[in-house]
């Protein structure tokens, strides 16, 4: 259970609160190269509470920037984006991608206000088909390098990514996948069909946790007996400042997680990412993330599963049918015949408990168990770094060190006399083109 003043500054992510400037302390992913055009339409975009518009110019340079005009406040999603710059259809004023003034149309030509004024902007890069933004402070010198994480460096036939937007705050969304617990219940089958019925964790519905915390943030560790002599371990991982790293289940499987990025207090840009480390991505398994399986959903957001919003929402094109409004499309008769949840498939399982019931739950209502013991020692890291920042300026150690987020997830089975930590160090440690380093 959390005091209502702890999950008050765990999920308030907007500027000025303690959260939200440890957030901005690291660069965020917020969006698909492919989702910008040069010259194209700019896109709404919300990231820490911040609204935003985000734009290719015609020299391929990505622009994200207020909003707003600072003259009078016109909506910069409606701006021509034109000759490098975006220019708003009110009165013209153009903007480059760095926030500088080009042209005031309406303004003398020996006009010096364009010196004066500025719209807000935030640095962008990009690397392997994502875009990323710094959202801290402005001194170039204390910006750390982009984060090596694994997912966004290998070749891209490697992986898959997809988008959503969920209804809850970040943190509902990350410790529902640190929770190892709950997979093979709420994914389950109550008939005979499934590869989830199939999977080792399936045979230990009351796993052990054994938790370690890490330069990176925590290795959250599952035990559950295989047979008399072996142990099978699954060991999730939370990388600061929210990431979710998930292991393999099952032979030809992959390597998979989310960047769970705040859009506002209530609201989550959901990124996963698949992969397979050292080799293309399965074609059928690439397939099914894309196009869902017979009506029902993977862990990745299919082709089908969303809905087009107005170009002045926020990620418009990642809003899903699956909602607090229709239930999730919950089916009883479903639940009543072949899956556990009557939820159509795996992420929408999960968003359903994530955010079904409310967009910031009440955790001075929770009755935490042995199977939160990660969740627990993870809101105990956030609240010490975010803590730290606030109240004397320290940052989070190794920060600027790019490699200290190359962390693998892993599955193990093991001798019970075996130690997890000792025996998966070599195995969570990414190194690209490297393979899993053990039979799945």
């Amino acid at each position: 259970m959390l005091s209502h003043d702890d999950n008050e500054t765990l999920v308030r992510v907007g500027p000025g609160t303690p959260m939200g400037s440890l957030m901005r302390l690291y660069w965020i992913p917020f969006m698909p190269s492919r989702d910008l055009d040069a010259d194209g339409q700019p896109q709404r975009v919300r990231l820490l509470g911040e609204d935003l518009v985000a734009f290719r110019g015609t020299d391929g340079k990505v622009g994200l920037v207020d909003h707003q005009c600072p003259h009078r406040g016109a909506p910069m999603v409606f701006a021509r984006n034109e000759d490098c710059g975006l220019r708003c259809v009110y009165h013209g004023w153009k903007f480059s991608a760095d926030g500088t003034v080009e042209d005031m149309p309406a303004e003398p030509v020996r006009s010096r206000l364009k010196e004066r004024v500025k719209i807000k902007a935030y640095p962008v890069a990009e690397r392997n088909g994502m875009l990323w933004t710094y959202m801290g402070p402005d001194d170039e010198a204390a910006r750390p390098p982009l984060p090596n994480l694994e997912w966004n460096l290998v070749p891209q036939d490697n992986v898959v990514i997809s988008m959503r937007v969920q209804e809850c705050n970040w943190l509902q969304a990350l410790e529902g996948e640190i929770d190892s617990a709950h997979a093979p219940i709420l994914h389950g089958r109550i008939d005979d069909g499934g590869s989830i019925n199939q999977w080792i964790a399936k045979r230990d519905l009351r796993p052990t946790f054994e938790c370690i915390r890490q330069d990176f943030g925590m290795s959250i560790a599952s035990r559950r007996v295989l047979d008399e002599e072996n142990l099978y371990w699954r060991v999730n991982q939370f990388v600061m400042p929210f990431y979710s790293m998930v292991p393999p289940q099952a032979k030809y499987s992959e390597l998979s997680g989310h960047a769970w990025v705040p859009i506002d207090d209530e609201h989550t840009l959901c990124i996963m990412f698949s992969y397979v480390p050292h080799m293309p991505m399965y074609e059928r398994t690439r397939a099914l993330f894309v196009n869902g399986h017979e009506g029902r959903e993977t862990g990745h957001a299919s082709r089908e599963a969303y809905v087009q919003l107005p170009v002045t929402t926020p990620y418009s094109h990642y809003w899903t049918k699956y909602n607090r409004d229709n239930s999730y499309q919950f089916n009883y008769a479903s639940q009543r015949a072949t899956y556990f949840s009557g939820l159509p498939g795996l992420w929408v399982q999960d968003g359903a408990c994530q955010s079904g019931e409310q967009a910031i739950y009440d955790r001075t209502k929770e009755n935490l168990c042995t199977s939160d013991t990660g969740i627990a020692m993870t809101r105990r890291v956030l609240l010490e770094h975010a803590s730290a920042l606030r109240d004397q300026g320290t940052r989070p150690e190794r920060l600027a060190d790019p490699d200290l987020y190359m962390v693998r997830a892993v599955s193990l089975t093991l001798a019970k006399e075996a130690v997890w930590s000792d025996v998966g160090a070599a195995h969570m440690k990414a190194e690209l083109g490297k393979d899993f380093g053990y039979a799945l």
